[in-house]
């Protein structure tokens, strides 16, 4: 038996590196990633034709490999395909930047390997996060009771946010299709997905009408609730967005807050997207009201450009998020009231989940709040600019002035067909990789859409996609 010892001991020591083999491997591990940055300006935005990745080189073998063969790997078969959300190019869907300090951060996270969601197993990174939520709840300006979690990006936060709801007003399984949800065409698809998954599936979902900048109408939502009590429903949550991914718009906060207090419906803001233009003036003047939500919605990974896996959940009543997420067991008993707060575990729906906190706390202090809200004025800027440049082009026509930082537009040829031609225009834009634009359906028009919202976009890259765009538009007209 001590000889079996010896030999698992030596094999699983290859586990845990001496100091030699740690530097070597970072030491390669930083130069690739040096390069990767150093040559984004000369890396494609996407490869529209780039090869299957080969499944085979991705399985794990017994045998050891080698860091540069497996950075080779890496390479050639996940950064040379599709999308590359690092490039500054990338304007399409709501893209995430992952700036420099954050992978710092994590890279910390991971070698230390603290426990953040518990307050007993690290105080420090508990009290971290929830310093970092405080922030969050802060910058909303919800009231001192208010509490939250790091998730990992939207989708999460919103099912976290609907299982909250959902115990707030008592809600049971056998009164679930008397109750009503109001959302909009613009609500994320996540929503929905939480809805299902937090067993309210089967609730009345109404779609309230929208302007024509694609906002949720007050007065329908208003004169929908009142019909629903009438009769004999009950108007639950309604769910506004704060920068809606298709069209970037913003809904009439403070109006439909006004309606969810007279009609008692749980008032639900998923501001993923659009919450953190806060730190600007434009942003506090556009998301007015937002104070007043019961359960918001944040992605750090988006407007504070974190890397992917951000988000977060936060409540204005920190009591009625824990109720919803409460859990126990015996082996956690040595961990129960300690430090007489929240965990962050008591929070959301994860028990074992990273140390979050450390890839936002670390660039915001090293930097400071200033660039990023410059970053973020910037972004709302280059939007105005885009649509405005767009507009004497020949041939585009945009969709209406942005809320946030989202254009939307299509291009009217002087003849054929206008959905063949912006089909074409985008597979050409795609086909040439230098940009990547998105599409969508709006009132069954196939539209282009351009979403500023990358760290290494700025107006030189915002010039390049407008310099395409005129040319491809007239190389796909005149055939």
């Amino acid at each position: 038996m001590e000889r079996e010892l010896h030999r698992l001991e030596a094999m699983a020591r290859q586990l845990d590196p001496d100091a030699a083999v740690r530097h070597e491997m970072t030491r390669q591990a930083f130069e690739f990633a040096d390069h990767f940055v150093a040559s984004l300006a000369e890396r494609p935005t996407y490869r529209a034709n780039a090869a299957c990745p080969d499944l085979a080189a991705f399985r794990p073998e017994d045998t050891a490999g080698s860091i540069r063969e497996i950075l080779d790997v890496l390479e050639r078969e996940v950064l040379d395909t599709g999308i590359n959300p690092a490039s500054g190019g990338h304007f399409g869907y709501i893209p995430g930047g992952g700036i420099y300090p954050s992978a710092l951060g994590d890279f910390l996270a991971d070698v230390t390997n603290s426990y953040s969601g518990v307050y007993f197993a690290s105080p420090g990174a508990a009290v971290m996060e929830r310093s970092l939520v405080r922030w969050m709840a802060d910058l909303v300006g919800l009231p001192p009771g208010a509490g939250g979690d790091l998730t990992s990006g939207g989708s999460i936060a919103n099912l976290a946010a609907v299982v909250t709801a959902r115990e707030a007003c008592g809600i049971r399984a056998r009164d679930v299709e008397h109750n009503v949800v109001y959302l909009s065409g613009q609500t994320h698809h996540c929503v929905d997905k939480a809805l299902r998954l937090a067993g309210v599936g089967d609730c009345v979902i109404r779609r309230v009408a929208m302007d024509k900048s694609w906002r949720m109408d007050p007065a329908a939502l208003a004169q929908s609730a009142a019909a629903d009590r009438a009769a004999g429903l009950r108007p639950w949550m309604v769910v506004a967005s704060a920068g809606s991914t298709d069209v970037g718009a913003v809904d009439p906060l403070g109006a439909i807050a006004d309606v969810a207090a007279e009609h008692r419906l749980w008032n639900h803001v998923d501001a993923a997207y659009g919450g953190f233009f806060l730190l600007t003036s434009a942003g506090r003047q556009r998301l007015a009201g937002i104070e007043r939500a019961d359960t918001v919605v944040l992605d750090p990974h988006k407007g504070l450009f974190l890397p992917f896996g951000s988000g977060a959940i936060l409540a204005r009543d920190e009591r009625q998020l824990a109720a919803a997420h409460y859990y126990t067991a015996d082996y956690m008993q040595d961990a129960r009231d300690a430090g007489g707060v929240f965990s962050p575990a008591d929070l959301g729906p994860e028990l074992t989940r990273p140390f979050r906190g450390l890839r936002l706390w670390l660039p915001l202090k090293l930097l400071g709040l200033a660039p990023f809200r410059a970053a973020l004025e910037e972004k709302l800027l280059l939007a105005r600019y885009f649509r405005e440049r767009l507009v004497q082009i020949r041939g585009f026509e945009p969709g209406p002035a942005p809320d946030l930082s989202v254009v939307t537009f299509r291009y009217h040829p002087a003849h054929g067909d206008i959905e063949t031609h912006n089909k074409a225009l985008l597979q050409a834009v795609h086909r040439d990789g230098r940009y990547f634009i998105s599409s969508t359906q709006l009132d069954g028009q196939y539209t282009l859409r351009f979403a500023c919202l990358h760290v290494r976009s700025h107006r030189r890259e915002v010039d390049g996609l407008l310099a395409l765009l005129e040319q491809t538009a007239a190389r796909i007209e005149s055939g």
